[in-house]
Order: C-alpha cells, then sequence, then structure tokens
C-alpha cells in the first residue's frame, strides 16, 4: 500500500510539472508567433509585398482566435498543487534543508530525541493546517466563488491545501516511525543521478 502511495505521490508530481511545462511552452510560443507575425505584416506594408501581408495578416487572425488568457492563472494553480504535493515527497525522500549543526554536536540521546520531537512537531503542525484547510475548503463549497479565467468552483482548487498537508502529515509521522524504530532519517544524496548506477565506466577512463 505505502509502495502504491508512493507511486501515486511522484506521478501527480510529474504530471503537475508536465501539464505546466506544456501549457507555459505553447502560451509563449503563441505569444512570441504574434508579435512576428504583426511585425511581418508591418514589414510587407512598409514594402509593398502584397503577397507577403495577406498571409501575414490571415495568420494574425487565425491566431488571435486561439485563447489562451487562462494559461497564466492555470499554471499558476498547478504550480501550488506541485508544491503542496512536493513538500509532503521532500518529507519522505529528506530533500528540505535542515540546520543540524549544533543538534549533532550532542550526545546520540538527546540528538534522538530532539530529531523526533522535531517531526512530532511537523506532524501537529501540518496536521493542524489539514483540519483547518479542509473547515475552509467546506465553507468554500456552500459558496458559488469560481476561477476568474478557467470558471472551476475555487473549493475544488483550494482542496490542495487539506490534501497536500494531509500527506505532509502522514509523511512526518511516517518518518517519525522509522527513526524511532532504526534512528535513521530518509537522506537525498545530492550527486545522485537516477540511471547512472549501474552505468559503465567509459573506456579509457
Amino acid at each position: 500500500m505505502l509502495r502504491l502511495l508512493d507511486r501515486l505521490e511522484e506521478v501527480i508530481i510529474t504530471v503537475l510539472i508536465g501539464l505546466a511545462t506544456v501549457i507555459i511552452f505553447v502560451a509563449v510560443v503563441h505569444r512570441y508567433s504574434l508579435s512576428g507575425i504583426v511585425g511581418v505584416f508591418n514589414f510587407a506594408r512598409a514594402n509593398e509585398i502584397t503577397w507577403l501581408a495577406e498571409p501575414a495578416k490571415q495568420g494574425f487572425l487565425a491566431l488571435r482566435e486561439i485563447n489562451l488568457v487562462w494559461a497564466q492563472e492555470v499554471c499558476i494553480y498547478l504550480f501550488v498543487w506541485m508544491a503542496k504535493f512536493g513538500a509532503a515527497y521532500g518529507v519522505r525522500t529528506g530533500i528540505h534543508v535542515g540546520v543540524d549543526v549544533l543538534i549533532n554536536t550532542l550526545d546520540e540521546k538527546k540528538r534522538n530525541a530532539i530529531i523526533l520531537f522535531g517531526l512530532l512537531c511537523g506532524a501537529l503542525f501540518t496536521g493542524t493546517i489539514a483540519l483547518l484547510g479542509a473547515n475552509f475548503v467546506h465553507h468554500m463549497s456552500q459558496t458559488t466563488a469560481m476561477a476568474v479565467d478557467i470558471e472551476v468552483k475555487m473549493w475544488i482548487i483550494y482542496l490542495a491545501i487539506p490534501l497536500g498537508s494531509s500527506l505532509m502529515c502522514f509523511r512526518f509521522l511516517q518518518v517519525a516511525w522509522a527513526f524511532w524504530k532504526t534512528g535513521e532519517l530518509p537522506h537525498h544524496d545530492h550527486s545522485h543521478v537516477d540511471g547512472m548506477d549501474d552505468a559503465e565506466p567509459a573506456k579509457g577512463a
């Protein structure tokens, strides 16, 4: 079950960042294409190149029919969802930044107690945010508030708060339990590159 949750978490983050990247790319290409065609049209008209001016005009009118004003709003919401689930992923994999210089100077018993206390505080904080967020979403669902451009009910968008915070709370508890049993914390190796574990050294190296 935990493996399924881990995989689902990773898929959600990947899909969200992939969608945001594609939408941003398309929106930027669309914007610069419009300005580029306008430049071509102005040049053709100024130099009386009629065979170029007319296609440029038709291309501009066709591109203008593609409405991408919603792209910015969608990307903002996608990044919010990605940040909430990414934070939970960070707890699970140990990629969050932590200042432990002072803690590491303590003896093992005190160090472990402080680390466990910190993890439980994280669980308490994110659990509180999840409850408050769920209450907020419940009240929001009783209203008619809609997103301006994409016309989606705002309570659906704000679901990122209770869902992401609940998952983060669970991850804190998961890490705390594992630390209690084994004394080890998840550690992320920043020099690690996926797919390079079994790579053979280059010939002649």
